[in-house]
This record gives structure tokens, sequence and C-alpha cells, in this order.
């Protein structure tokens, strides 16, 4: 395997974990800085945020940067957000760092993405890019998980030193590993939204912004939301997490099968009311461990049938006008 595509799976690791593992140690972020647990939970709002909408910003207005200089640049400013996260003494910095950290994160992922497809023939750019991305779905399983057992062994604080200590290592493997990578044509940020006028595509994108919203505001607080069946044990909320992480994984390698025989719509909406249902018992389930792997296995499963449909509907759209 091609180890320039591994280090650039490191790095969206990286940036996956640091999305995913802040719900694993939210109550003790809220209670090492004495603020309610909503307030802490905006650690992964401006986060989100950030990253969103930073993404197209940046692969715009850095259009002409050599690629390998803007994956470290990237990089290291992830890692500095995250150091500044851990020592950061109170909310107010905490919530700034994690502004900086979803740059860093705007900055390197699509690049990476990018950059994998350019440094291999075009007949191994799928594979390619399945490589670089599948370091964001194992994130889920392993990056949050390992990261949630960490803060409750080591403190919350230790847990973001993990999250830089990955990206320092992402950053090593760029600078030692990738050589010079041809630069893209620009593309304008007017070019990059242009998809939008496509009511399709539009439709498509609102209805992940919908879905996607309802599945993680639960799982920012995921730690408060099944306390019951933790007993506020971060080792059996890390279980947890690695139970969700597995059954979102298992869900994207099914979803492209389902929807090839079923039919995107058919599976979207499947997914959807089928975690509808899911949230709609978690006071319920979330009460005893059992019915909480239950519920998190549907839910975890939804999630990635959801998104991959989603992505494959909005594949299907933009060939659709192209041929227009």
């Amino acid at each position: 395997m091609d180890r320039r595509l591994l280090v650039l799976a490191l790095g969206m690791f990286a940036i996956g974990t640091d999305s995913f593992v802040v719900a694993g140690i939210l109550p003790q972020v809220s209670r090492s800085l004495d603020v309610p647990i909503a307030l802490a939970g905006q650690m992964v709002t401006l986060y989100a945020l950030s990253y969103a909408c930073l993404s197209p910003v940046v692969a715009a207005a850095a259009a002409r940067w050599p690629r390998k200089r803007l994956l470290l640049c990237g990089l290291g400013v992830f890692v500095i957000a995250n150091i500044l996260t851990a020592i950061a003494p109170s909310i107010g910095l905490v919530l700034a760092s994690r502004v900086l950290a979803g740059l860093g994160a705007a900055m390197f992922s699509p690049t990476a993405s990018a950059t994998a497809a350019s440094i291999v023939p075009p007949q191994q750019r799928g594979r390619a890019l399945a490589i670089v991305i599948a370091g964001l779905s194992t994130a889920t399983a392993l990056g949050a998980p390992i990261g949630a057992l960490l803060g409750d062994l080591a403190g919350w604080r230790f847990t973001l030193w993990f999250v830089a200590a990955l990206g320092a290592a992402a950053t090593i493997g760029v600078w030692r590993l990738l050589a010079a990578v041809p630069l893209p044509p620009p593309v304008s940020l007017r070019e990059r939204l242009a998809p939008l006028a496509d009511a399709r595509i539009l439709l498509t994108l609102l209805t992940t912004l919908a879905a996607y919203g309802g599945l993680f505001v639960v799982y920012t607080y995921i730690g408060v939301t099944f306390d019951r069946a933790t007993g506020g044990n971060g080792t059996v909320l890390a279980a947890l997490l690695c139970v969700w992480g597995l059954a979102a994984t298992a869900g994207n390698l099914i979803a492209g099968y389902l929807t090839d025989h079923f039919g995107s719509r058919r599976i979207i909406n499947s997914a959807i009311a089928l975690a509808a249902i899911d949230f709609a018992l978690i006071p319920w389930s979330s009460a005893h461990l059992a019915t909480a792997v239950v519920a998190l296995i549907i839910w975890g499963l939804s999630r990635c049938c959801c998104g991959t449909s989603n992505n494959i509907g909005s594949s299907a759209s933009r060939q659709a006008r192209r041929r227009c």
C-alpha cells in the first residue's frame, strides 16, 4: 500500500477523532471548567461550523498554494489548536481553540482527498480516496473510544494531547513522504457553490443537513443521554462509543449494496424513519446497558445508510445534470 496515502489517512483519522471524541469527555469538561454541559457542548458546534463553513473558502482562497504546504499548514494549525484546548484555563479559550482546530481541519481535509486522487494513476483513484476517507470512518470506531478511555483514565486534557499527537505524527509523515504535488486548475468559490443551483443537489444536501443535525445533536450529549446505562463509568461509555462506531462502519459498507438494489430514495427514507423511531425510544432504551447497545447499533447503521445513500443520490444528480 502506498505510504503516502496512509499518512493522509492518518491525518483524516486525527481530524475525525477530534470531531467525535469530545462527546465522550463532555461531562468531564463541564465539571473541570465549572460550566453547564450545554455550554461545554458548544465545543462540538464551533468546531463543526468552522470546519464546514471554511472548507470551500480555504479551498478557493488557497487554490494556488502548493498542496504539500497547504497540508502541512493545515495540520500545524490543527495540532496547535488542540494543544491550546488541552492547556486552556477557561471555557472561552477552549471554544476559541475549537474554531482554530476547525480551520486546520478545513485546510487539510479537502486537500488530502484531492491529493490522494492526484498522486496515483487514474485507474486507482477510487481506491486511493477510499483509503484516505477510511481514516474518518475508523475514527468513529477506534479514535473516539480510545480518546474517551484515555480521558477517563487520565483526564479530558490528556485526550486532547492524544489528538494533537495524532496530528503531529501525520505532519511528520506528510513532510517526509509526500513530494511536490501538481496543482489542480484553480476553481473559484462561485464555481464551487454552483452545483447548489441544481434543486436536486440542494434538496439532497438539505436532507443530509436535517438528518445529520438530528443524529449528531444527540451524539454530542451521548455521555449524558446514556448515563443510566453507563453508571457514569467512562470505560463503559468508551465501549458504547466503540459499538456505535462499528455499527456506523458496517452501515457504510452495506449502504452501497442496499442502494444499488433498492434505490437511494427508499434507503434514505427507511434509514431516517428507523432513526426517528430509535430516538423516540431512547428515554427507555438508555436506561439499561443491553437496550442501550441495541439502540446504538440501530443509530449507527441508520446514520451511515442515510449518509452513503445521500452521497450516491447526489452523485447521480450531478451526472444527470452533466448529461443535460
